[in-house]
């Protein structure tokens, strides 16, 4: 694509190899409507697929009108609007608008995933209630008090839910806003807590999560309201952070098939899982909800799993 810019007064980063000029090199003088003008700016244009203006705000109307008849795809540069992210141009009753958000998911996919949850989830409590009986035993056994533990955690629309897990700490080291991460020799942790958090037991009343709708199997995990790292919260390292509850969270997510997992102690530590999480994000396709969900089973038992 042949591309051309113009600058109007103000000087602009480009790309090595563009084609860049001044205003006053091509001697246009806009807001006459000056048929030369007109001229001199088509003969400039001549061989171009598009052109980018820079200029001051006050001239921005001038550069848009004078190029509008203009044979080639035209963008004005509007450096006030990298604050807002913006996706599109809207219409609102006749008003202009930016479109700075889009839903990850149209209805139909948002169906389609709502059907997987439910066949995955309801299969698997069908098959792992064995499993999840023998643990509820074992925790009333080894350190009696609830079998489960509910906390809440911020999900799509950044409202609150309770998420269920089987209890691994003591209950009276309970901790319900999750303050302090687990660590591997937390002394918390019950005897069968250190089991079923090191084989990811603990994560399976989740199903019931998923089944009542608060979660799906794959998205990205939802944290607890004080989960820290270098005793920040997690919003106030990055402001992305809220962005990944555009979706519902999951039980599993890109983040932890790529490792990361286990204890926020390093503001990478949640840099990295929150790329992971908003590169779910885009372009989502039941496919890879799929690869994710088997690509899991190879990472249950993993180091940071405690």
């Amino acid at each position: 694509m042949n591309r051309l810019v113009i600058l109007d007064g103000v000087q602009l980063p480009t790309q090595s190899g563009e084609v860049v000029v001044t205003a006053r090199e091509l001697g246009i003088v806009l807001g006459d409507d000056n048929p030369a003008s007109f001229d001199r700016l088509g003969y400039a244009l001549e061989g171009c697929d598009s052109v980018v203006v820079a200029c001051a705000a006050s001239r921005r109307g001038q550069w848009s009108h004078a190029l509008k008849s203009a044979a080639v795809d035209v963008e004005i540069v509007s450096p006030e609007l990298d604050q807002f992210e913006a996706l599109a141009i809207g219409n609102f009753d006749g008003r202009r608008t930016l479109q700075v958000s889009a839903r990850p998911l149209n209805v139909r996919d948002r169906l389609l995933k709502r059907a997987l949850d439910l066949v995955v989830a309801s299969t698997a409590l069908l098959i792992l209630s064995p499993v999840m009986l023998a643990v509820t035993i074992a925790i009333m056994v080894d350190s009696g008090g609830p079998v489960l533990f509910r906390q809440q955690r911020v999900g799509r629309n950044n409202r609150m839910f309770n998420l269920l897990k089987f209890r691994s700490f003591a209950h009276a080291s309970a901790d319900p806003t999750g303050m302090r991460s687990a660590s591997r020799t937390d002394e918390r942790m019950t005897r069968v807590g250190k089991f079923i958090r090191r084989t990811s037991l603990d994560e399976l009343p989740q199903l019931i999560n998923v089944i009542l709708g608060h979660m799906s199997v794959v998205g990205p995990r939802p944290h607890a309201l004080g989960s820290t790292a270098e005793n920040d919260v997690f919003w106030k390292i990055d402001n992305r952070y809220f962005h990944r509850h555009a979706v519902k969270p999951g039980m599993t997510g890109l983040a932890q098939i790529r490792g990361f997992r286990g204890a926020t102690v390093h503001r990478h530590d949640l840099t990295n899982r929150l790329q992971s999480d908003l590169e779910y994000l885009c372009g989502w396709t039941i496919w890879r909800d799929l690869k994710i969900i088997v690509a899991t089973f190879g990472v249950i038992l993993h180091p940071n799993a405690f």
